[in-house]
């Protein structure tokens, strides 16, 4: 599937071609406090099929539970997570954070990993009072 998708501030721009059906949550601690919430949502692509069209992310490196480092990209200016992916030569899978998608609604999760670190009341959700605003 086709995605196009942009930081906050539309510093960085980028399109790429993703698995839809390898789209997943994850709700592994590292995701938790970088992502600033309960878990993240990835949509994968191959480096190959993934183009930045304006901006280079900044680079933040962080070793991972196995112990390999970890690019995560992110915009300097706003702040928005773009993708994270492997250290090391081709070929990468670039894991693409979903809220950046302009097409994030049709991306549906399909998996979920790194249950055991998941919040316990995410369950609880459909059972909460929802508005539409603020």
């Amino acid at each position: 599937m086709h995605v196009d998708g942009q930081c906050h501030c539309g510093a960085l721009r980028f399109e790429a071609e993703v698995d839809a059906e390898q789209v997943k949550i994850c709700h592994c601690t590292d995701c938790q406090i970088l992502s600033g919430t309960a878990f993240r949502t990835v949509a994968p692509a191959s480096e190959d099929r993934f183009r930045m069209l304006a901006g280079t992310p900044k680079i933040y490196l962080k070793t991972a539970e196995s112990g390999r480092p970890r690019e995560q990209a992110f915009c300097r200016d706003c702040g928005t997570q773009i993708y994270a992916t492997s250290v090391g030569p081709a070929p990468r899978l670039i894991n693409i954070r979903v809220g950046t998608l302009r097409q994030r609604a049709e991306l549906t999760p399909k998996h979920q990993i790194w249950c055991r670190s998941s919040a316990p009341w995410l369950t609880q959700i459909a059972s909460l009072p929802a508005d539409d605003r603020q």
